[in-house]
C-alpha cells in the first residue's frame, strides 16, 4: 500500500461531522492528524470522535509538518482565502463546494496550485456516485433518442435564521449552496460551453441574500437546461434527461444516502421502466480519489485537467447567472 497521507481539518463545520469525516475513516491511505477550529471545545471534540489532535488556530495547523493536505469545510465566504494560504504553505487541498464564490478567484487558486505542483480540488461529492456514470451508460444507448433538454432541481427547506447561509459576510445564498448541483449536472450531461439565456434570483429583503432561483441555459449544439434550486422549498433533489424519444428520471441524485438504493426511470415509447442501480459511497469515492492524487503528485491523474476546466465552467457559469439576475431585476425595477 503507498504511504499515508496526513491530512488536517480547517474548521469544524457541519458536513465534515456528518459526512465528510465518517466516510474518511473508510478510506486507506489517509489519515486525520490534526483539527483546528475557532472554538477550542469544538476542535477537541472532533479529534476526540475522529482522530488527530486538536490545534490552536488555522495558521498553526497550515504550519504543522505532518500535515500534507488539508479539508477547508468553512463558510463558503472564507473558502478562497483560507485556500490560497493553504496552498501557499504547500499543502494539497480539498475545499468543500463550492470552491470559491467568483470565477476570478477560482482562476486564481488554480493557477496557484499549478505553480505549486499541488492538487486542489472542490468537495462536490455527487460527482463522485456510480448512478451518474450508469444514467450516462443509458442515455448513450440511444433509448431516448437525442438529448434535448436537461432538467435539474435541488431544494431544501429554511434553514435557522442564525445560518451561515444566510451571511451575505460570509459567502451565504442559494445559487452557490444548492444551486452549483443542477448546473454541474446540466454540465455532466451537455458538455462544455453552455451559456446563460436567463436567471431570476428571489432576495431576501433583510438580508440580500438570495434565497431561491432559476436559469436557462443553452448547449452550443441547441440543447436547453432548465435549473432551479432554494432554501424555501420542500426538500427536493433530482434531474430529467429529455430526449427526442423518451426521457430518464433520476430522484435523490445528489445528496443520497450511502445505503440508499436509486431507481432512474426510463420512458421510451414502450412505457416506463424502473431501473434498479447499486448504492454508492459518494463521500468515499471524492476522499480516495483526492488521496490518490495528493499522493501521486498533481499531474498524475489523466483527467485532471478536465475536472479542472470544470470548476472554471462551474464558476464562470455562476457568475454568469447572478449577472443575468441582477439585470432582470434592474430592469423589472425599472419598469416599476
Amino acid at each position: 500500500m503507498s504511504r499515508s497521507l496526513g491530512l488536517g481539518l480547517l474548521g469544524c463545520a457541519d458536513i465534515a461531522w456528518r459526512r465528510t469525516l465518517p466516510a474518511l475513516a473508510d478510506v486507506p491511505g489517509i489519515d486525520l492528524v490534526a483539527v483546528a477550529s475557532r472554538d477550542p471545545r469544538t476542535a477537541h471534540a472532533f479529534a476526540e470522535r475522529f482522530g488527530g489532535r486538536p490545534v490552536p488556530g488555522y495558521e498553526r495547523l497550515l504550519a504543522l509538518p505532518d500535515v500534507e493536505a488539508v479539508y477547508v469545510p468553512l463558510p463558503t465566504g472564507l473558502h478562497a482565502p483560507w485556500a490560497r494560504r493553504a496552498l501557499e504553505a504547500g499543502k494539497h487541498t480539498l475545499v468543500e463546494k463550492p470552491l470559491t464564490t467568483r470565477a476570478a478567484d477560482t482562476a486564481e487558486l488554480l493557477a496557484l496550485a499549478h505553480e505549486r505542483r499541488l492538487v486542489l480540488r472542490e468537495n462536490l461529492t455527487f460527482l463522485h456516485h456510480a448512478q451518474h456514470a450508469a444514467v450516462r451508460a443509458l442515455l448513450d444507448t440511444g433509448r431516448i433518442g437525442e438529448l434535448r433538454e436537461v432538467r435539474a432541481v435541488f431544494g431544501v427547506p429554511p434553514r435557522a435564521p442564525d445560518d451561515v447561509r444566510y451571511d451575505p459576510g460570509l459567502g451565504g445564498g442559494a445559487l452557490v449552496d444548492v444551486g452549483v448541483y443542477p448546473l454541474r449536472a446540466a454540465s455532466l450531461f451537455l458538455g462544455e460551453g453552455l451559456s446563460v439565456t436567463g436567471a431570476g434570483l428571489r432576495l431576501d429583503p433583510a438580508t440580500g441574500v438570495d434565497t431561491a432561483g432559476a436559469a436557462l441555459l443553452e448547449a452550443p449544439g441547441g440543447a436547453f437546461a432548465q435549473l432551479a434550486f432554494g432554501f424555501t422549498h420542500h426538500y427536493r433533489s433530482a434531474y430529467e434527461l429529455w430526449g427526442s424519444r423518451g426521457r430518464i428520471v433520476l430522484e435523490r441524485a445528489f445528496t443520497p444516502p450511502d445505503d440508499f438504493r436509486p431507481i432512474a426511470v426510463l420512458h421510451d415509447p414502450d412505457g416506463a421502466h424502473e431501473i434498479a442501480l447499486e448504492p454508492d459511497r459518494q463521500f468515499r469515492n471524492r476522499l480516495r480519489a483526492f488521496a490518490d492524487e495528493a499522493r501521486a503528485g498533481a499531474d498524475a491523474r489523466s483527467d485532471a485537467r478536465a475536472e479542472e476546466r470544470a470548476l472554471r465552467e462551474q464558476a464562470r457559469l455562476v457568475d454568469a447567472i447572478a449577472s443575468h439576475a441582477a439585470i432582470a431585476s434592474h430592469a423589472e425595477g425599472a419598469r416599476a
